[in-house]
């Protein structure tokens, strides 16, 4: 199971990328697409507790996600 521990340290205009979710983001879905961006460059969808696995699977099966970490791991220049 997925703490909710990381969901109170979100900053609260952090929100969950998934349609219709207002809810505050706890993971950082990092990606790219390849015909666009450079090798090294990362996007970041930002995700809730649960919306994340669906997020991580939509960006999956198009070959785009990369790595998911906590909110509060994201780099400055990520996204």
């Amino acid at each position: 199971m997925i703490s909710d521990d990381l969901h109170d340290d979100a900053p609260d205009d952090l929100m969950c990328s998934a349609r219709g979710c207002r809810t505050s983001a706890a993971w950082g879905l990092r990606w790219n697409n390849p015909t666009l961006h450079a090798p090294d460059r990362r996007k970041v969808w930002l995700a809730c507790s649960e919306h994340r696995a669906h997020l991580e699977q939509y960006l999956g099966a198009r070959g785009f996600h990369r790595d998911t970490v906590a909110v509060g791991d994201l780099e400055p220049t990520d996204g």
